[in-house]
């Protein structure tokens, strides 16, 4: 299982209005420090797949999506909580600090 992606603000919008909790990694094809990330994300994503969803977001498809969370620098995972951004987790990251950083909102 990998994290799956989401295409667009309209489907992101849903999530938000229906996730308790979910995580997106933005992401883009050129940046090379969101591939050092992507296994972890998907280990994320099947280690917690029975609690929580996790996503990928292409910002270069989606620049009004950066935008509107202040994304500037790549990769960057955010947690959603509730329908409001909880934390955004900026550069390469070590699976245990995505991990824990989760495990803080599942209580």
């Amino acid at each position: 299982m990998t994290a799956i992606y989401i295409q667009d603000e309209t489907e992101l919008d849903t999530l938000l209005a229906t996730e308790a909790l979910f995580v997106v990694d933005c992401t883009a094809a050129w940046c090379g420090p969101c591939k050092l990330i992507a296994p972890l994300i998907d280990k994320l994503a099947l280690e917690y797949s029975d609690r929580v969803k996790v996503f990928k977001l292409d910002l270069d498809a989606n620049q009004a999506v950066a935008k509107r969370f202040g994304i500037r620098s790549i990769p960057a995972v955010m947690f959603f909580q509730q329908g409001t951004l909880a934390q955004t987790m900026v550069g390469v990251k070590s699976y245990e600090e995505f991990s824990s950083a989760l495990e803080q909102y599942l209580g």
